[in-house]
């Protein structure tokens, strides 16, 4: 990868765009699209593809409010789909449909880790931006600085415990495709810089070297075709957003966060139908006040109403004020 952490520490005055990826099983006809290409009951599974709490709207209030430094948003989402309640003519944001940059033959597509493999080819995106997916928002004030080292180099959120690996993995039949994912994702990593022990780093926004990103495809193209043509995650798939910072730290790129600033900075909120558990988790959320938190839909086919409840006040309590990005 050709920037140096100097560079890149010169071009912290170049604006930062975010891009958010998004979905919505309640469009009309996609359910049955879905329905149409699914191989399997977890391809159906409506915790990937329900927006039941609007987080992208709370998501955006937060970031007007916290990230006012943000020049531009992209949403990146399938056609036709578009917030009812989005103010599409404002003009720091755009809508990027999955047919204006990921080619034909790969569409209709449900997998995340393909979509996002396309993040580098969103046309007008800055060269350095920040990933955001939508059940992630702003909780404080937020700088670039909160996701760089102060020579520039952008910060890994990285938690334990260690992520599998193929050999770990005792069944991988039954085995969860994010898991197998990340068991990929190792396997490349290992044979370019030999075998190490890698912690979690999902769940956290993400900062994006374009170049980067697109350089990460190209050497690892087996692996990203494999990825890119699969309709729904599946065997042999990479996690981009895994993969992407951990072998920025192994070249020595990337910096990880110290203990103490992944307590001030990540907070995770899982929605699960057993409401209690959801309840701790806000509590805690509300207490530590971390940077950003994700409300990570874990929700069976029918969601926990005392759960939905407690998690829109929370919603409510961080973003009560519209956005710009809101219809009147």
């Amino acid at each position: 990868m050709s920037q140096s952490p100097g560079e890149a520490a010169g071009a912290a005055d170049a604006p930062i765009d975010v891009v958010i990826t998004w979905v919505d099983d309640q469009t009309p006809g996609y359910r049955d699209l879905l329905k149409a290409h699914a191989n399997s009951v977890p391809d159906l599974d409506p915790s990937r593809t329900r927006d039941n709490l609007e987080i992208l709207r709370y998501g955006l209030r937060a970031l007007e409010r916290h990230a006012p430094w943000v020049n531009r948003v992209f949403l990146f989402t399938c056609r036709p789909q578009v917030p009812a309640w989005l103010h599409t003519a404002h003009p720091r944001l755009t809508v990027v449909h999955h047919d204006e940059v990921i080619p034909a033959a790969l569409l209709p597509t449900f997998n995340s880790f393909a979509i996002i493999s396309h993040l580098h080819l969103i046309p007008g995106l800055s060269d350095t931006f920040l990933y955001l997916e939508d059940d992630m928002l702003f909780l404080r004030d937020v700088s670039l600085a909160d996701f760089r080292a102060p020579d520039g180099r952008p910060l890994v959120f990285e938690k334990g415990p260690v992520t599998p690996r193929h050999d770990t993995i005792r069944n991988p039949a039954a085995e969860r495709p994010w898991n197998l994912a990340l068991a990929e994702s190792n396997q490349l990593l290992d044979a370019a810089f030999g075998s190490t022990q890698r912690g979690y780093v999902n769940h956290v926004p993400l900062l994006i070297d374009r170049p980067a990103w697109k350089e990460m495809t190209e050497r690892f193209s087996q692996a990203f075709d494999v990825t890119c043509r699969s309709r729904f995650r599946a065997t042999g798939n990479v996690a981009p957003e895994y993969l992407y910072p951990q072998l920025m730290l192994a070249e020595g790129r990337a910096v990880r966060a110290s203990p103490q600033l992944l307590r001030e900075s990540c907070g995770y909120i899982p929605l699960e139908d057993f409401w209690p558990v959801t309840a701790l988790a806000l509590w805690r959320a509300r207490q530590r006040q971390p940077k950003w938190v994700t409300l990570n839909d874990n929700f069976g086919n029918s969601p926990s109403r005392i759960t939905e409840r407690m998690a829109r006040d929370f919603l409510r309590r961080a973003g009560s004020q519209p956005s710009a990005f809101e219809r009147a």
